[in-house]
């Protein structure tokens, strides 16, 4: 006989199924947006580490951004180009490692993205580690100067870890965004190279199981005033899909909900990476002045309003620091290798 807890916690578990159904459901119909424009699937083999991106007017950004993670690993990139007109789409279409479809749909009806992502993950993703990221994040953890995404992938199949969570790490300049120069094909980590080493709160959300993170410069210099709504910072990047896995709040938590438990485990913590974010370049104010015109982002843009007000505005304090590697964020607590040695 159910006791009380019991009760809710069945109740929790039905919600949850139907939460996930309704996601695929939304991803079929999101589906019938997509037009492929350059389909080169039939080149991805079993054990492929796979990418998936949305992306709208990022040409400044992609050549580093692909270079940066097939350095890493990444076989091939499945990337939803939103409408763009800046010449990202004809770049992307001409790399060889990537398939581009197009969508002249709504972002935000779609789920900021996630809809067309959670199809092509549906699709294309099963069996292999796939990792969903956005133009500006780059992937770091532990011994990555050194060993391939790979090694990592093949320690997490080997250890039953099926996810890895990661902080989103914002950076920036010495001076203010709008004085912070980006030129196409640096690392816009150096060209911003400072972070915050603290400053981060965190929660655990009972309905999702996930780490709630909030904190670092955006929150300090852009939600000063309202700290609650600033930018969460946990993200679970990096999965080995499955056929009826989805992201259910952009790439903070999944279902099933025991994929969000990327930091506890029996015994000792898991691993847990970085997601490096130099956002706050020069390309920023433009950014800011497009995505308030089109008005197609969380609660009404409200963060894109809070960096075209503040682009002139410095980050940079005595106490930021300089990004120098993956083990400096070891030794500051903000990733952990978890035991793969």
């Amino acid at each position: 006989m159910f006791n009380g807890v019991a009760v809710l916690r069945h109740a929790r578990k039905v919600r949850l199924r139907i939460a996930r159904r309704g996601r695929q459901l939304r991803a079929l119909r999101k589906a019938l947006q997509l037009r492929c424009i350059a389909r080169r699937t039939s080149a991805i083999r079993p054990g492929d580490i796979l990418l998936f991106c949305t992306q709208r007017n990022e040409l400044t950004r992609l050549p580093f951004f692909l270079d940066y993670h097939r350095g890493l690993g990444v076989k091939h990139f499945l990337f939803v180009d939103n409408a763009s007109d800046d010449g990202s789409t004809d770049y992307l279409t001409s790399q060889p490692d990537c398939s581009v479809w197009r969508s002249q749909g709504s972002y935000k009806r779609a789920r900021f993205g996630m809809d067309w992502l959670n199809h092509l993950l549906a699709r294309y993703g099963a069996g292999h580690w796939t990792l969903t990221v956005d133009v500006d994040e780059f992937l770091v953890y532990p011994h990555c100067d050194s060993r391939p995404l790979s090694a990592l992938t093949d320690w997490l199949d080997a250890s039953g870890i099926k996810a890895l969570g990661t902080l989103l790490i914002d950076m920036y300049g010495a001076r203010p965004p709008a004085e912070t120069p980006y030129r196409a094909g640096d690392d816009p980590m150096r060209a911003a190279p400072y972070f915050d080493a603290g400053n981060y709160q965190y929660r655990r959300d009972g309905w999702m199981d996930n780490l709630w993170i909030q904190g670092g410069p955006r929150q300090r210099v852009f939600f000063a005033d309202a700290p609650n709504r600033a930018p969460a910072l946990n993200k679970i990047p990096l999965v080995r899909w499955q056929r009826g896995y989805v992201y259910a709040s952009s790439t903070h938590s999944l279902l099933p909900r025991g994929l969000n438990r990327v930091y506890d485990e029996w015994g000792g913590e898991r691993p847990a990476g970085a997601l490096m974010h130099p956002k706050f370049l020069q390309l920023l104010g433009e950014k800011s002045a497009e995505e308030l015109h089109r008005r197609q982002h969380y609660a009404n843009s409200r963060e894109y309003r809070a960096y075209a007000d503040g682009v002139g505005r410095s980050l940079w304090t005595p106490a930021s620091t300089r990004f120098t590697g993956w083990r400096h964020l070891q030794d500051l607590g903000l990733i952990s290798h978890g035991g793969w040695l």
